[in-house]
């Protein structure tokens, strides 16, 4: 049985995406490790077509990882697709901040790039749902 997973976001730009959540969360985009990228290229394992340069540091062009400082929680993984997103997510992110914060938290991810496309509430729960840059929706509740 599987014990542990991590979330796996597509997405044209998995660098700038994960950029973009490691400050919205608070977390951090997970190193890479840049002298194993260039032994791989070196050995012929990899080529520099698989690579990109990203703030002034190597990286495999086909994803990056946010990790939470806290442990325990799962790593999301933006990875690079080809296509798209084209209809709603089958599955999204709920950012938690509590009702007190939420107000707050939507500013701040609207000033980031991040855009509101309704509000919602279900009893004595509410929540905004946003799109982060590429479109990919969350709530904040």
């Amino acid at each position: 049985m599987a014990t542990d997973f991590q979330v796996t976001i597509d997405c044209a730009d998995p660098h700038g995406l994960a950029d973009w959540w490691a400050e919205a969360l608070g977390w951090q985009v997970e190193p890479q490790d840049e002298a194993f990228i260039r032994r791989m290229v070196e050995a012929g394992q990899a080529t520099e077509a698989d690579t990109i340069v990203h703030r002034g540091v190597l990286k495999w062009r086909i994803g990056e990882a946010i990790t939470s400082p806290d442990p325990g929680r799962p790593r999301v993984l933006f990875q690079l697709v080809s296509e798209a997103k084209t209809v709603k997510n089958r599955l999204h992110l709920d950012v938690h901040v509590g009702a007190e914060r939420r107000e707050a938290e939507v500013a701040r991810l609207a000033a980031m790039g991040a855009t509101e496309l309704w509000r919602a509430a279900q009893g004595p729960f509410e929540w905004a749902t946003m799109a982060d840059p590429e479109g990919n929706e969350f709530c904040v509740a």
